[in-house]
């Protein structure tokens, strides 16, 4: 329109002269900031000239040019050659950026080119692609005159008018003019340079920030260990130099030298140390680089180089190299410096300078030690056992060091059916195999397993020459039964085995709570105690001890449980039938005592469960009265076999049923039911009840005419009597002279009391000082902690305030010799009585600590006859004079 051409037409002179001032302004600017862009020189000791201060230096400065940093002397001598030189810096600029100018349009248009190539071609009538071809043609046309010497950038700039659009076909061409495309070809140079510089800058402050990173804190030493991130720096610059089309080898180095330069100045201004950068400038002076285009980049560039000493290796056999650099590492806040600055490790390193010898001398000296220390204390401990001697080897039931499972060797996993495997009758599955027959048998009697016996016996042996052999009857009544028990095995009880019960809270006070808590590993735990703590080689020591019978306490569990027993079900049951056979092999008479029956027969501890009494009294007295005499049906069935005829002469049918709570009706109306039960299975041997804790004389008149063949059982202890535990020595001896003996006379008698009577438990105790002897957690009558109600103390220096357990329960190995004269003679005494019934068995063999309770510790360390046959004292014989043996009558 001519309203718009006529307007155009009168503003454009005015705004190209405004826009050409403008910018020729700003290249005049630019070009004084580039003459004046000057910073002024570090004083650098390889700077040759640099006065040693600011106010010394005579006009040194640094012009940052294209070149780099470049030093200058500013002195009257060389204002001129500095003017000349800023000359020649000015053309060879302005020569650069139209060199730039050219490269930049050669690019634009060999891109045009490829999109052109692949575009698909259209109708020639298209406006557009006829515009296009047009442009095609004046590409041609500019290659051809390019490739002639013409001027590209004059034939772009007229090629670009004739394809500018028009408006209309009323509307002319727009003059261009030349100078602003060459402003704007100049501003797009000016901007890749600055972009250039950018990128350049971003260069240098990484590499600045890796030296720092880099860099040792050391002030003299850490410079010449540093890790230089230089080479690594000029790989990427070589790469991206070689990588830009156009770039001729000078401009590769000026570029480079821009960047060393920079790089120069990050260092410095990082504070990386004289010798990174000294090394920088050896290289610009070299005018060298060690790296290659395209060549493989490894870790650690300072390492690739190879400069630094503390980086050379050490090969294989010793030649050359140095030490290895591993020595100069240093532990970060360990110590100051390397071995070689004569610097230490610290003190809690103190083997760190250590040779090998020495350690291996130092280590082997601390295993001895540690050998010692744990082997010395066992020692002790063995030997201050040794009178107790109640200890055994554990996991060896012959104490012969054997494996306890070695009669399986030979024999298959696969030869137990399927489903007894993993049960009871699986010898794979025992504890201990030692004196059983392994093969395996599902057969039963009275429904109990026979699995572990042999086929065969022998009963010809007997164990001394006091006594018959076992296939000749034992003359009961002419002869006393001098026997032991073997208490705390089957059937637990606290103060014999108190290992068992330590550890735990107050809860745990007998087998139940004990098998509660231990839950799924109480059959391994109580299987290893019955194949440990009473073996074969306790039957041979009781042998030797001249003793002939063993009461063998055990509980209905050995043959059944019901539902909500948490005891462990017929595990002790082949061990009870293991012991019979060793007794069978030195000749021992065995008697069985049922020690826990269902429901509890006095809710004592070594019942199985402390507390109340469900056996014939209670909700379920009578249900547990039927479950007992089923226990003692399957009983005595399996034991009327002909193999136990010789071997088990004594069977009692319920230790010490509190008759003194329990209705003594319905205890003897039980008694005879069960005996005659027994008898009627077969069995021979004497049935064995117990007197209940009633007194002696009424049972004359009790029970007379009760089943055949029966024996009552008496258990006598001074300990448990307040008024018998306080006596003194002499007089403790005594009462059993002269009113035990008489009793036990007595009620042996059938026509002044009730006929054949054994005293099947008793101790030469004096005390009842013993851990967990009365019940886990409970105090003693000794010391008057029994009662919590009542302080009272029971002892002979009550009076004195001198009671204590302390040397009652002390090693025996420290006991004087008037104190070992009083047991012995306090154990004799008692079998001197008991032996006017039937006979007595001690309670009890074997205890871990008690050691007034164990046979064995007390015969072992000579208060106990050597020989149960042959006492020394027996009532009627003058008592030794105990205070004049100087013993004090509070222990």
């Amino acid at each position: 329109m001519p309203s718009q051409s006529h307007s155009r037409d009168r503003h454009e002179p005015r705004d190209r002269t405004r826009d050409r001032d403008r910018d020729r302004e700003r290249e005049r600017e630019r070009d004084r900031r580039r003459e004046r862009e000057y910073i002024r020189g570090r004083y650098d000791e390889d700077d040759p000239g640099v006065a040693s201060s600011p106010g010394q230096a005579r006009g040194k400065y640094r012009f940052r040019g294209d070149d780099g940093y470049e030093s200058y002397d500013t002195g009257e001598a060389g204002g001129s050659d500095y003017d000349e030189r800023r000359r020649r810096e000015r053309r060879e600029r302005r020569r650069q950026r139209e060199r730039e100018e050219e490269r930049a349009y050669s690019d634009a248009v060999e891109e045009r080119r490829r999109e052109r190539s692949k575009a698909k071609e259209s109708p020639a009538v298209s406006p557009v692609k006829k515009r296009d071809r047009e442009r095609d043609r004046d590409g041609h046309r500019r290659r051809r005159d390019i490739e002639e010497g013409g001027r590209p950038g004059k034939d772009a700039r007229e090629r670009r008018q004739r394809a500018r659009p028009r408006d209309s076909e009323h509307e002319r061409e727009r003059p261009r003019d030349p100078e602003e495309d060459a402003r704007r070809q100049r501003r797009k140079a000016r901007e890749r340079e600055e972009r250039r510089d950018r990128e350049w800058e971003r260069e240098a402050a990484a590499a600045a920030a890796i030296a720092a990173k880099h860099q040792s804190t050391e002030s003299t030493s850490s410079a010449s260990r540093l890790l230089s991130n230089d080479p690594t720096a000029r790989l990427i610059s070589d790469h991206e130099d070689e990588g830009r089309p156009g770039s001729s080898r000078e401009e590769a180095e000026l570029r480079r030298e821009r960047r060393r330069q920079k790089k120069k100045a990050a260092l410095l201004s990082a504070g990386a140390g004289a010798a990174a950068v000294g090394d920088l400038e050896g290289r610009v002076r070299e005018g060298r680089s060690r790296h290659r285009s395209g060549a493989r980049v490894v870790s650690g560039a300072y390492l690739e180089e190879g400069r630094a000493e503390d980086m050379k290796m050490r090969h294989r056999g010793g030649g050359g190299g140095g030490r290895p650099f591993e020595k100069n590492w240093k532990h970060e806040q360990s110590w100051d410096s390397s071995y070689e600055d004569g610097s230490q490790p610290p003190k809690w390193k103190f083997w760190a300078s250590w040779s090998k010898k020495k350690k291996l001398i130092v280590g082997c000296s601390l295993v001895v030690l540690l050998i010692l220390a744990i082997v010395i204390p066992v020692a002790v401990s063995v030997s201050k056992n040794s009178g107790n001697a109640d200890t055994k080897a554990s996991g060896s039931s012959t104490g012969s060091g054997s494996s306890p499972n070695s009669n399986l060797n030979g024999i298959s996993p696969d030869s137990i059916p399927s489903y007894a495997q993993g049960t009871i009758l699986d010898p794979f599955t025992w504890y201990d195999t030692v004196g059983f027959n392994v093969t395996f048998t599902n057969v039963t009697v009275g429904g109990l397993s026979i699995m572990g016996l042999n086929s065969t016996w022998d009963d010809s042996a007997r164990p001394n020459s006091n006594v018959p052999p076992l296939n000749e009857k034992f003359p009961y009544g002419s002869q006393p039964i001098r026997g032991v028990n073997l208490g705390g095995w089957l059937s637990l009880e606290p103060f014999i085995s108190p290992s068992l019960f330590k550890g735990y809270s107050s809860n745990v006070i007998d087998e139940w709570t004990l098998t509660t808590q231990l839950g799924s590993a109480a059959a391994s735990t109580l299987e290893k105690h019955y194949a440990t703590f009473i073996t074969e080689s306790d039957i041979a020591e009781i042998k030797d001890a001249g003793l002939d019978h063993v009461r063998i306490p055990y509980s209905y569990w050995a043959v059944t449980t019901y539902e909500g027993d948490p005891y462990v079900a017929q595990i002790s049951w082949r061990y009870l039938l293991r012991i019979i056979e060793y007794c069978r092999k030195y000749g021992i008479r065995v008697k069985l005592d049922l020690h826990g029956v269902p429901g509890s027969q006095n809710g004592w501890n070594h019942s199985g469960r402390q507390g109340n009494i469900g056996w014939l009294m209670g909700s379920d007295g009578d249900l547990n009265r039927k479950r007992s005499l089923e226990v003692h049906n399957q009983l005595s069935q399996f034991f009327a076999q002909d193999r136990y005829k010789n071997v088990v002469t004594l069977y009692g049918l319920a230790n010490e049923p509190l008759m003194l709570n329990i209705p003594v009706e319905k205890v003897l109306n039980w008694t005879t039911e069960a005996a005659a039960l027994v008898q009627k299975n077969g069995v021979k041997a004497k049935i064995v009840f117990h007197d209940g804790f009633l007194n002696l004389d009424k049972w004359s008149n009790m029970f007379k005419h009760g089943p055949d063949n029966m024996v009552l059982d008496t258990h006598q202890y001074t300990i448990f009597n307040t008024g018998e535990i306080a006596l003194n020595h002499t007089a403790k001896i005594q009462i059993i002279c002269e009113n035990w003996y008489p009793m036990i006379e007595k009620v042996d008698s059938t026509s002044q009391g009730w006929g054949p009577t054994i005293c099947g438990e008793w101790s030469q105790a004096d005390t009842d000082c013993a851990e967990y002897l009365n019940n886990v957690g409970r105090g003693t009558r000794w010391e008057g902690t029994y009662d919590t109600s009542s302080s009272t103390v029971y002892c002979p220096t009550a009076d004195q305030n001198t009671c204590s357990c302390t040397k009652a329960n002390a090693d025996p190995s420290t006991y004087s010799d008037a104190y070992k004269k009083w047991l012995k003679t306090y154990a004799e005494a008692q079998m001197s009585a008991f032996e006017t019934g039937q006979g007595w068995m001690y309670w009890t063999w074997r205890t871990e600590s008690a050691a007034q309770w164990s046979y064995r510790t007390a015969w072992k360390n000579g208060y106990m006859p050597s020989k149960a046959y042959s006492p020394s004292f027996k009532c009627g014989d003058t008592v030794p004079d105990f205070d004049a043996l100087g013993l004090a009558e509070y222990y």
